[in-house]
């Protein structure tokens, strides 16, 4: 696999459904939906066989480029699966969302992608990011758009920098078609990684003054998470959070919200409906 590297001694192991119910055992989990962290083309295809056969993946988001010469072809026979939600792209495998929102073979795919009732996840957010992502939901109105990971973005250091990010946070806060994935929430602070709710608050509070409780959706990052704790410990961090917002709050952001943003298909008995 591309990534991560064998001298990864945390990450660099099989994750596979098997392996996610048994970390995820006893915490009221009954779905999860996989995001493909390779630029492998036929790695999706694998990840959908994989899912095809545990239940407990409700869905999986891709990777494909927009504008490259087979991306039409590519998207409509994975669309036929309905497991097939949808794919990312941002700033990853040497790929830039902010270089490619302005040409015009890059926008008529993720057109494509929007007319297929698919949603476009954007991971390792920068200013750079967040404000391709405002031009491109200007462009594609009609697209769900997913930001991954936006709670490990630390503020700009200059002034002017910093007060563009809030701009473009909150002209996204007001477009209901833009999501938050509230993913990768611990990081690191000195030699250790915090447990103490109060530790990531301000950015949580931040998140959620902008997009409120209708547009943010739990994200384990999982088994990337792995890094930074114990798949109960990262999640028990945000549950604690949204816990002291009440239960309906918890309801939409820990599955209503996603089924919103990806529209995932209920496979068993046990998932909400």
């Amino acid at each position: 696999m591309p990534w991560p590297g064998p001298a990864d001694e945390v990450r660099y192991r099989p994750a596979l459904p098997k392996r996610y119910r048994r970390v995820a055992g006893g915490l009221g989990i009954v779905g999860a939906i996989a995001v493909e962290c390779s630029p492998w083309q036929e790695d999706n295809e694998w990840v959908l066989e994989l899912a095809a056969k545990d239940k407990v993946v409700v869905g999986v988001v891709g990777n494909l480029e927009p504008g490259k010469a087979h991306f039409r072809k590519n998207l409509e026979r994975l669309r036929q699966n309905p497991l097939f939600l949808g794919i990312r792209y941002g700033n990853l495998w040497g790929m830039s969302l902010a270089a490619q929102v302005s040409r015009p073979a890059f926008l008529s795919g993720l057109q494509s992608l929007a007319c297929a009732g698919l949603a476009l996840d954007t991971a390792n957010p920068d200013l750079a990011l967040i404000a391709a992502v405002v031009r491109l939901t200007d462009k594609v109105p009609e697209l769900r758009v997913v930001i991954d990971h936006l709670a490990q973005l630390n503020p700009p250091a200059s002034l002017k920098s910093r007060a563009a990010l809030q701009t473009a946070l909150k002209e996204l806060g007001g477009r209901p078609q833009v999501y938050v994935k509230v993913s990768e929430v611990l990081r690191r602070s000195g030699r250790g990684v915090p447990y103490d709710l109060n530790f990531y608050r301000p950015r949580l509070d931040e998140l959620w003054d902008i997009f409120g409780p209708d547009r943010l959706i739990y994200g384990s990052d999982w088994p990337n998470s792995d890094q930074w704790g114990s798949y109960r410990k990262v999640l028990g961090v945000v549950q604690s959070y949204f816990k002291e917002k009440g239960v309906a709050v918890e309801e939409k952001i820990f599955w209503k919200n996603s089924m919103a943003a990806y529209r995932w298909p209920r496979r068993d008995e046990s998932q909400p409906a």
